[in-house]
């Protein structure tokens, strides 16, 4: 069995991952593919990891954890979905994005030390991001929230680079949430393991998001006239009608934090774009893009 962690971040998914594959739970289970609601077992990880504190679970606590988590007697695939695995939003800032996110994983991976992880986590413009996590922080001064970090200093990059290190081997999948319209199959593929045939429900509801109900309709009817012919032909047909038919609210950028400037955010944006860029030539690391 494998187990694929899904880390967030934080202001990128808001379990709406997790939520769409547990709505094909029962399909995913008949290819060995057990998705539990998420109720199941982040207590659990949570409070194990903690009486652990880093060293190996035994073997009869592993199975009890298991059972626990699991309705399948037997998987060959478990999908474990948690924003708060690289911290608590309270600490996801701290002079480094989550920098202890390297040392938390290879803790929750020692809760299940024999069966071997992979890592999945979408990313965000720093100059978008930072602005929403604050506003998550409801009545959080943005002095202390920023607590001196520099946000032209934040690089996604560290984050990656700790997870490499505190977890050796550990495959790492990445995506950039603005993409997310644009690959979401392939993102929930890439998390679930499930076969390249398999059609699951509710796989556009992520573009009502960012999409008119007029765009979604008239796409609906274009794509069952003109069903697309492989992944790089439905991308350029959302492509198109997000082009014509994005909500504007959702689309447009904005922030209204102390000091910030929009030079600040061109920097900043160009700079989220060159660490993509270096995030995809690390080893062990798979980027899904457009």
């Amino acid at each position: 069995m494998r187990i694929a962690y899904h880390l967030g971040v934080h202001c990128t998914d808001d379990d709406r991952l997790v939520r769409t594959l547990h709505r094909n739970a029962d399909q995913l289970a008949g290819a060995g593919i057990e998705v539990p609601e998420p109720g199941r077992y982040r207590n659990l990880i949570r409070d194990a990891a903690i009486q652990l504190k880093g060293q190996p679970a035994s073997m009869e606590m592993q199975a009890n954890l298991l059972d626990q988590i699991m309705e399948a007697d037997a998987a060959n695939r478990l999908i474990l979905s948690w924003e708060n695995f690289l911290a608590f939003p309270a600490w996801a800032v701290k002079g480094r994005f989550y920098h202890t996110g390297g040392d938390r994983m290879r803790t929750i991976c020692q809760i299940f030390p024999e069966i071997e992880a992979e890592f999945h986590l979408g990313l965000r413009n720093p100059a978008t991001y930072l602005p929403e996590l604050h506003r998550r922080q409801r009545g959080r001064d943005y002095a202390e929230f920023i607590e001196g970090t520099d946000p032209l200093s934040l690089r996604w990059s560290d984050l990656i680079l700790q997870l490499i290190d505190r977890n050796p081997g550990v495959p790492i999948t990445v995506w950039a949430d603005e993409d997310t319209p644009l690959i979401w199959p392939e993102v929930l593929q890439a998390v679930s393991g499930h076969p390249a045939g398999m059609q699951l429900d509710g796989v556009d509801e992520l573009l009502g998001t960012v999409m008119t109900v007029d765009g979604m309709t008239r796409m609906a009817a274009y794509m069952e006239k003109h069903p697309p012919q492989g992944v790089a032909q439905r991308r350029r047909v959302v492509s198109a009608f997000l082009d014509k038919f994005a909500r504007p609210d959702v689309v447009e950028m904005s922030f209204s934090l102390p000091d910030w400037t929009e030079d600040m955010v061109a920097v900043m944006t160009e700079t989220y774009d060159r660490d993509m860029a270096y995030i995809a030539s690390l080893p062990g690391v798979t980027v899904i893009t457009p």
